[in-house]
């Protein structure tokens, strides 16, 4: 069986009848995971067992946001409290070795954790470079200043999670760092040059190309396409493709969020229609599901192409146990 276009969130902690029914005669992509699905492990991979007995297709995944700060969807008591990627920056400062070998040790325990409860995919790292007048909601999730260390940085952790069997997605191409305001409230405008924009925030996403998944962003970029949000823009699809190289299974960010604008169904095809290979849709509310399911494809050409080279890296790593791990991890961080 294939899958269609699309990625789906889900209401609760356990799938409703109309969610079930919808995810077996849909077969999205995937699902993906917020803290309201999330109680405990057993709760949780329960869960996910249920949602992977409903999908037929080969590439069946589970995603969640587990960078670690802020944006962690699985918490204390039962799961660890990973540091944001601005404490890594800070030690990239003093010692670059160390801080890549604590970032891929963090990610290595982060995804044993997620490998422990079913899920596939983690939407880490985040390769955009901050700038002072950066909107908040980036902050300390970045990995710095300068695109070579968000580099390098971003790497060690897309490396930890792929040993630890959990495919990485590189968000949020061709980069956050220049937003002004959230897009998950308002539209952000960049308005710095081409030159600018290649000089540095287009930076980490070159040296990351070969990254498996891939994250848009719904920013517009003026240098690039002056009228359409880089999610619905077939010039920057093209350019992230044939400029940045990005060859990898490309998804939007979220269609809910209040960047974009229109139906979801509407959404979901001019995303379709601009290059990306995958819709995102988060927030679980069953009308918009559908209408998001309807614009949707079957998967095939150069995207089946790119799922299943996702899904082979995802196969030959092995999970491996975090107990060898941690005491490196705390001792690197300690300082």
């Amino acid at each position: 069986m294939t899958c269609k276009s699309f990625i789906t969130g889900i209401e609760g902690l356990a799938l409703n009848a109309d969610e079930r029914a919808f995810l077996a005669s849909e077969q999205p992509y995937g699902v993906i995971l917020f803290a309201r699905n999330i109680e405990s492990p057993e709760q949780l991979s329960v869960l996910n067992a249920d949602i992977k007995s409903l999908l037929k297709h080969p590439f069946a995944s589970i995603l969640i946001d587990q960078e670690g700060g802020r944006v962690a969807r699985m918490k204390p008591p039962h799961w660890r409290a990973y540091p944001p990627a601005g404490k890594f920056a800070k030690l990239a400062k003093k010692d670059m070795e160390r801080a890549e070998r604590a970032v891929y040790l963090n990610a290595r325990l982060i995804a044993a954790e997620l490998r422990g409860v079913g899920i596939t995919t983690d939407c880490a790292p985040l390769a955009d470079v901050i700038s002072v007048e950066c909107h908040e909601i980036i902050g300390d999730r970045a990995f710095g200043k300068e695109p070579e260390q968000v580099a390098r940085l971003a790497r060690a952790q897309a490396q930890g999670l792929l040993d630890g069997g959990i495919l990485p997605v590189l968000k949020h191409i061709p980069g956050h760092g220049r937003a002004m305001v959230d897009s998950h409230e308002a539209l952000p405008v960049v308005k710095a040059s081409l030159a600018e924009l290649e000089a540095c925030d287009f930076i980490p996403f070159r040296e990351l190309a070969d990254i498996p998944l891939g994250m848009t962003a719904h920013i517009i970029y003026e240098a690039l396409d002056a009228e359409r949000v880089a999610t619905l823009s077939p010039t920057v699809i093209r350019f992230i493709r044939r400029i940045i190289g990005f060859d990898g299974l490309l998804m939007s960010d979220d269609l809910s969020m209040k960047a974009l604008t229109g139906s979801y169904r509407i959404r979901a095809k001019e995303t379709l229609e601009a290059g990306c290979d995958l819709v995102l849709h988060c927030n679980g509310k069953m009308d918009e599901m559908r209408d998001v399911a309807a614009a949707s494809v079957t998967l095939g050409g150069d995207a089946l192409a790119r799922a299943e080279r996702a899904a082979s890296m995802l196969l030959a790593k092995a999970p491996a146990s975090d107990s060898a791990l941690f005491a490196e991890w705390e001792k690197l961080l300690a300082a």
